[in-house]
């Protein structure tokens, strides 16, 4: 058993700190906000994630996990220290923000009284590890201590990441000090996951370029979508297609409203900056980030074309289904739904909205926000004209449409389901009375209809020619 602090109760903190003490360490999780340490300690999470709860539960009981908002109490005596704090985008709306981690630094070194190994486990930009060590040093009160530090990016999913921490892709570790990084992996040789120990600077760039790999992956798509509408093809198919060759792999390949959360937006906006700051020009990258922009005014633009036009919105109820950024969790930073629903209150339309578990965080961080909160999707959508589903909650996926559409507002031709995740398919939606348009499915956004899988188009070029060679292939049998 090994003594650990973990800098930090988020949701990387939290995970981390919970699912080390489940493996049998004894774990303090330190945090200076006083009233999340008082929700811990009675037993609240003041995050959601699933299978967490029980984890926390269990680890207190058995006096392997506590928690402390004294760096005086959660520093002596550790073999261990974890600095899982925030990172957000800096002030100048691009590189990350280490004021926190560097604060965080200061006071471990203020207090601690023996020999320690510092792990990074906060997403930091690639040098941090240096800048960490340095500030330590800069504030030990006993300079003859030794304080190795490791860099080791976490790659947790929210709402899967209980999950992932304890069955990992792999163990990235990186270090000037070998041996404290073989110190570190024997921590998760439990896991029986692959381990890779490499110098700090690059286990930093590993988690910066798998994030921005896997972001790209979700614009890619997303431009495909939108191609696909405009030439008829499926895009759920076509990413079906492309998922069963090895070298591209299926996931991350689901179009949609585009990616959110604490992680992609803010990394790939670092990464960038980090290029940016030793004279390169990411274009990739960039192109990546304004996709991903464009891909939320999708869903509003192809409502108010549905109903009418410019102007359209103005007076019109519209429920949005979902808040949070992905489905189990109710975190909502970069979350889709925050940009959709701000741009349907400036269209001037009333908006309903209902999220299983992410209202509370809605109301927190969104209080001048003039909408209407409900207790269930039927709620929601009652007396609207048009639904946007934002977030891919599974019981959003096992919707009645046709109860749905029951409660809604009487519009010519029906009313407009935008379906920001593809949960269902054109036919079933319009059997239900809808007006279906998804993301990518060979909706023609400029004419306002949905067509059918499969039916001929002769109004494109592309079209006209593939008719002529499938003609002539005939000709040929």
């Amino acid at each position: 058993m090994k003594r650990i602090c973990v800098v930090g109760t988020g949701y990387v903190g939290l995970v981390t700190g919970a699912c080390l003490a489940d493996l049998g360490n004894s774990v303090i999780c330190l945090d200076i906000v006083d009233e999340k340490i008082e929700r811990l300690r009675a037993g609240e999470l003041p995050i959601f994630e699933p299978g967490l709860d029980a984890i926390v539960r269990r680890t207190v009981a058995a006096k392997r996990l506590s928690f402390t908002t004294d760096y005086s109490e959660g520093v002596p005596g550790v073999d261990y220290i974890f600095i899982a704090v925030n990172t957000p985008t800096g002030p100048d709306g691009a590189g990350a923000d280490m004021s926190h981690v560097e604060d965080a630094a200061k006071s471990i070194a203020e207090n601690l009284t023996h020999d320690v190994i510092v792990i990074n486990k906060s997403t930091m930009p690639v040098g941090s590890g240096n800048l960490v060590s340095q500030r330590i040093h800069e504030h030990l009160r006993d300079t003859s201590l030794k304080v190795s530090v490791v860099s080791n990016p976490e790659f947790l999913r929210e709402g899967v990441a209980v999950h992932d921490f304890k069955n990992p892709d792999r163990i990235v570790l990186g270090s000037t000090d070998r041996d404290a990084a073989d110190a570190v992996a024997k921590l998760y040789l439990p896991l029986r996951a692959p381990i890779m120990i490499t110098n700090l600077y690059t286990a930093e760039m590993i988690k910066y370029a798998s994030n921005a790999f896997l972001a790209t992956k979700i614009s890619f798509i997303n431009e495909m979508a939108r191609i696909c509408d405009l030439l008829g093809a499926d895009v759920t198919e076509v990413a079906e297609g492309m998922g069963y060759d090895k070298r591209i792999g299926r996931a991350f390949l689901n179009a949609g409203l585009g990616y959110g959360g604490s992680c992609f937006p803010k990394d790939i906006k670092a990464l960038a900056f980090m290029a940016d700051e030793v004279g390169l020009h990411p274009q990739l990258i960039e192109a990546v980030m304004k996709i991903n922009h464009d891909q939320r005014r999708l869903a509003v633009e192809r409502l108010e074309a549905a109903l009418g036009g410019s102007d359209s919105l103005r007076g019109k109820n519209i429920a949005v289904l979902g808040l949070a950024f992905k489905d189990n969790t109710d975190d909502m930073r970069e979350a889709p739904a925050i940009d959709i629903i701000n741009w349907l209150i400036e269209a001037g339309a009333n908006v309903h909205t209902y999220d299983p578990v992410a209202v509370e965080t809605a109301q927190r961080i969104q209080p001048d926000w003039q909408v209407r909160y409900c207790d269930d999707e039927l709620a929601a959508v009652t007396g609207c004209q048009g639904v946007i589903i934002v977030t891919e909650w599974k019981r959003f996926r096992e919707l009645n449409l046709a109860e749905l559409r029951a409660v809604m507002a009487e519009v010519e031709g029906g009313p407009v389901l935008i379906d920001g995740r593809n949960l269902f398919n054109a036919e079933e939606a319009t059997i239900a009375g809808f007006r279906y348009f998804g993301i990518g499915r060979g909706v023609e956004r400029a004419r306002g209809v949905t067509r059918s899988r499969g039916e001929k188009r002769s109004d494109t070029k592309a079209a006209r020619n593939l008719h002529k060679y499938n003609g002539d292939l005939r000709e040929q049998q």
